[in-house]
């Protein structure tokens, strides 16, 4: 083959991608709702039938979940929903922490004033979300809460990122999430969160952007995640998310 030249292309299954899409999508939330939780065996049969696919397009989407570690093949098992130790998920938070803080600041950097109205509404329907005390609402609103910050700072690398570090995480998540304290704590944090991109305050929107995570680590694990160049100092567990 001459150098530069690239082989013959496959023909683009116009239908089979949307459809992959889709089953990938409910498959996600399944986990992120813990529908699906930790070490779940998935037999192929049950999940066309109650998804009402066929097997060919559940594979599909079954292969990209596992590509992105969501799904894992236990020899004994076959596949299942994947699992998290206690120190990959104390990383995925600490990676989280930083990843949010930067995106926060890009935001604050690139954004519009209607971008920052429009992030002070989704802010709104988090909060009451997090008022409401339902995992489902709580978690559509904050990935809607995300996605905003992400497209202002122009950076959807880091929203997947962020979005896979957190299904990786989300056996911790209920348990965090349905504490009242918690809740109340994170409606005080996207307050100081929203406050800071307002006033354009790039130091003090990274560091609630930082400590809500920190925070939600500190509850869902029962330690201080820390991050390079600050945080929260301690290790003593308190009721949170």
């Amino acid at each position: 083959m001459p150098p530069g030249s690239i082989g013959k292309l496959a023909p683009v299954r116009q239908q089979a991608a949307p459809l992959r899409n889709k089953i990938i999508t409910a498959l996600r939330s399944a986990v992120e709702l813990g529908v699906l939780t930790p070490g779940t065996r998935l037999v192929e049969k049950d999940l066309c039938e109650q998804l009402g696919v066929s097997r060919t397009s559940l594979r599909e989407a079954l292969r990209e979940l596992q590509a992105e570690g969501i799904l894992a093949n236990a020899s004994s098992r076959g596949l299942t929903v994947g699992t998290i130790s206690h120190e990959d998920a104390a990383n995925a938070y600490r990676i989280r922490a930083v990843l949010e803080a930067l995106v926060v600041e890009q935001f604050i950097e690139k954004a519009s004033e209607a971008q920052i109205k429009a992030l002070t509404r989704e802010a709104e329907t988090l909060k009451a979300a997090y008022r409401s005390g339902s995992i489902e609402r709580m978690v559509t609103a904050k990935r809607a809460f995300y996605d905003r910050i992400c497209q202002g700072a122009e950076n959807p690398i880091a929203f997947d990122i962020i979005s896979r570090l957190v299904l990786r995480t989300s056996a911790l998540r209920p348990q965090s999430m349905l504490r009242q304290a918690r809740q109340q704590q994170s409606v005080t944090e996207i307050e100081q969160l929203v406050d800071a991109v307002q006033r354009h305050d790039v130091a003090a929107a990274r560091a609630a952007a930082a400590a809500h995570v920190e925070h939600a680590a500190q509850s869902a694990l029962g330690e201080i995640i820390v991050i390079a160049g600050g945080g929260i100092e301690g290790g003593a567990a308190v009721a949170g998310e």
